[in-house]
Parts: C-alpha cells; sequence; structure tokens
C-alpha cells in the first residue's frame, strides 16, 4: 500500500496528521497517489470506511481527494458553492460521523472563493443578489459580518473566518458532531487551502479534552 494507508489513522489526531501529511506531498510533487487502482475499486463494491469529512466547495480548482494525496474511500466529500451548510449537507455530516464512524471533519474554504467575492460584494453594497446565487451569499454573509467586526479586512481573512465560523456553527447544529467531540471519537478542523502553493492552512482545531 502507500505511506498514508499504511499509517492507518483511526484517531482523530492521527487523521489529521495523515491528511497534512498528504496534502504536504501534494504541494511538493512527491504524491503517492494511493488508493486509485482497480483493486481498491473492487474492495469497495461491499462498502465503505472513510477516516475524514470535508466540507468544501465546488470550484474547480479544490479536487479534494487530490490536495491530500487521498483516493477511493478514504475521504467522505460534501461539496456546493461556497461550502454552505444547510440540512442535506449536516445530514450528510452525521451519517459520516454515526454511520461511517469517521474520526474527523472538516470544512475547509479557500484562496479567491467566488461564492465569498459574491458575499463580501453583497455585505458591502447591502445589496444581496436576485438571482439563485442569493442562496450562498445570504448564508456566507455571517462570515464576512464576523471577520469585519472591528473593520475591514482582506478577502483571505474572510475566507480564514468563514472556515473558522461554519467549522463552529457545524459543532452547534450536529449533536453527534458535539457527541464526538465530547467523547474524543471525533475532531472538527476548519481550514483554508491556497491555490498559490497548494497547502492548506488551519485555521480552528476542536479535537474535546
Amino acid at each position: 500500500m502507500t505511506e498514508q494507508t499504511e499509517l492507518d489513522p483511526s484517531t482523530p489526531t492521527e487523521v489529521w496528521a495523515a491528511l497534512k501529511a498528504g496534502n504536504e506531498r501534494f504541494a511538493t510533487d512527491r504524491t503517492l497517489a494511493p488508493h486509485r487502482d482497480s483493486a481498491r475499486r473492487s474492495a469497495l463494491t461491499s462498502g465503505q470506511n472513510p477516516f475524514a469529512a470535508v466540507i468544501a466547495c465546488s470550484d474547480s480548482r479544490v479536487p479534494v481527494e487530490l490536495l491530500f494525496d487521498a483516493g477511493f474511500g478514504d475521504v467522505f466529500v460534501i461539496r456546493n458553492a461556497g461550502g454552505c451548510i444547510d440540512s442535506s449537507v449536516s445530514g450528510s455530516v452525521e451519517f459520516a460521523v454515526e454511520d461511517l464512524g469517521v474520526s474527523l471533519v472538516l470544512f475547509l474554504s479557500h484562496e479567491r472563493c467566488g461564492a465569498i467575492g459574491a458575499a463580501i460584494q453583497g455585505v458591502n453594497s447591502a445589496a444581496l443578489p436576485t438571482n439563485l446565487t442569493r442562496v450562498f451569499v445570504e448564508k456566507i454573509a455571517p462570515s464576512v459580518i464576523s471577520a469585519q467586526a472591528d473593520g475591514p479586512v482582506d478577502a483571505a481573512e474572510i475566507e480564514r473566518t468563514h472556515a473558522k465560523v461554519t467549522a463552529e456553527h457545524l459543532i452547534d447544529r450536529i449533536p453527534a458532531l458535539r457527541k464526538g467531540i465530547d467523547e474524543g471519537t471525533v475532531a472538527m478542523v476548519g481550514a483554508r487551502y491556497r491555490l498559490e502553493d497548494g497547502r492548506v492552512e488551519t485555521v480552528y482545531e476542536n479535537f474535546g479534552n
């Protein structure tokens, strides 16, 4: 197998370490491309056992499995524009925690996010879009307001705040996640992916006790 799968991450700390190691390989062009062959596909026909759940933006520049050098069955990925949280996303996270037994939930924002940019424009102009982009602008607006509470900040800082605010919101919204954190079986992390250098920067961690 590969470096990542040989580690067999199970605890929240081990899982986050494995994801960060995979991202470092990705950022430095030393990927191992684990779990991407026909044998792995065949092994997964009877079920899945991912070690992490990742909520991320749908942006085509943010391919979650690739940027963590993961493969089939390693990561349960939930994506939409801006990584907005609604009942279907929350239900997916709950399923990942309760039914799939993931040890880590990661909310991942990213550099130059178009959805966050639209939310910044909407908040700063006090004019919400009239089309369907209004849906994610409304969802992201609290992160923009929180980031700007003490004055103007750049988009990068709002992207970091969005990761932190949304990670905290997920804990508050999903009882199974809160319970797992309290018991030390699950952790919640917020992070931001940098397009420029391919690295994921941590902005929030909750590993419980």
